[in-house]
């Protein structure tokens, strides 16, 4: 299985890679995989951009301060938790991989953890969303910098509760992700003294044609349309939605995962009202602008989301661990994930924050409303920002004891 990309970094350059035996002998270099989709759906919000957000950091980082050199390689795992495993398997095994990065996919993310538990490789989620992520299938040697199933549910579906939107229609991507955000979904609305009429579970990937769930939802008499989904399809069911007409007739279209390249993809007079949740905005304040202005210079086409700044972030503190720990600490994916808890996180992305037991990175999640084309003044200006969820209310609460690996 080839790997699509492979750069050794150093004081910020692109080096030759050397054979790994001899970068092993010299006992210097840390190899972060970013595994992601290069190649499908879910390439814009992460993919090939997530890969330079790893480089980015690399190079803002500077590690040969710390007396250690980073390597970062790429692979697409082409949404296949089989394929996926593999190809971590095999980082580990013959390329010398420390840790793992992104993972877009809570399939895929899960079927590597299996590895990278057996392997004591760090696992950075950085792109997959389920909220069980640090719940049921919480585990030392991974933590969760991505947001979250549960943040976007209660952020996105809290305000729309206040709103009146006290009866919901669910469509859902038929995997882990899509359960994880239809499960969280529902309780909230569900707790919160509204319905929920009815859902909707579609083959995931491959759905184009969303009609006849629509069609089920606009039956059903909900008020409304919650998408347990993201990337293309996301769009895909919004564009449809309009072109049903469903907002017209009084329905409430609520993405309750939506990333700022879909919104740009769709355009603003398509998305305009749309609610979405979300941990990082470009236009928020003097370190995320600066940030944004480093990155474009690579990404000109394709703004940061904030799985790019998830990436960024989990690769920056990541690094930060060993330099703590020392290259020959670090090599173990444990000893790694626990000095990540104990240091404090700080970068142009997120800031001053904090990773708790239960390998829950925290910070604020924002209420974004897509703006009207009158609004924008830019191709990028997309949101407004409706509100902001403080980091230590914006994730499942450690009180409910979701992960196991706190219970003992």
């Amino acid at each position: 299985m080839a790997l699509s990309r492979r750069h050794l970094l150093a004081s910020g350059a692109a080096l030759a890679a050397a054979p790994l035996a001899r970068a092993r002998a010299a006992d210097d270099t840390i190899r972060i995989g970013v595994l992601t989709d290069l190649s499908g759906q879910y390439r814009d919000n992460s993919g090939p951009t997530s890969v330079l957000a790893a480089e980015q950091a690399v190079a803002d980082f500077r590690p040969e301060q710390y007396g250690f050199k980073v390597e970062i390689l790429s692979g697409d795992h082409r949404q296949k938790p089989d394929i996926a495993s593999a190809l971590a398997r095999q980082w580990y095994d013959r390329d010398g991989v420390d840790a793992v990065a992104d993972l877009n996919n809570t399939a895929v993310a899960l079927a590597v953890n299996t590895v990278s538990t057996e392997k004591d490789k760090a696992q950075l989620n950085t792109g997959a969303a389920s909220g069980d992520l640090t719940g049921k299938y919480c585990n030392p040697n991974m933590v969760h910098f991505a947001p979250d199933t549960w943040c976007f549910s209660h952020s996105t579906g809290s305000a729309i509760l206040k709103q009146g939107g006290d009866s919901w229609f669910l469509v859902v991507a038929d995997y882990t992700f899509g359960h994880a955000l239809e499960q969280n979904i529902s309780t909230l609305v569900t707790g919160g003294g509204g319905k929920v009429l009815g859902a909707a579970r579609y083959p995931f990937p491959g759905t184009t044609d969303f009609s006849s769930f629509l069609l089920e939802a606009q039956t059903s008499g909900a008020k409304v349309l919650g998408l347990c989904n993201t990337g293309g399809d996301m769009e895909n069911c919004v564009k449809q939605a309009r072109e049903f007409g469903l907002a017209k007739q009084g329905m409430k279209i609520a993405a309750l995962l939506g990333f700022i390249t879909e919104i740009h993809s769709m355009g603003l007079e398509t998305a305009q009202g749309l609610l979405v949740s979300d941990t990082f905005y470009w236009d928020t304040n003097e370190r995320t602008r600066a940030f944004t202005e480093r990155f474009i210079k690579k990404s000109p086409h394709n703004y940061p989301s904030s799985l790019h700044a998830s990436c960024y972030a989990g690769v920056t503190h990541y690094m930060r661990a060993v330099a703590k720990l020392g290259v020959a600490g670090a090599r173990s994916g444990r000893a790694a994930i626990a000095a990540m808890k104990e240091i404090p996180t700080d970068d142009d992305c997120f800031g001053h924050q904090e990773i708790r037991p239960d390998g829950r990175f925290i910070t604020p999640v924002f209420l974004l409303e897509a703006k009207k084309p009158s609004e924008s003044k830019m191709p990028w200006d997309v949101f407004n920002i409706l509100a902001t969820t403080p980091a230590d209310q914006a994730f499942r609460p450690l009180a409910e004891k979701a992960c196991p690996m706190l219970k003992s």
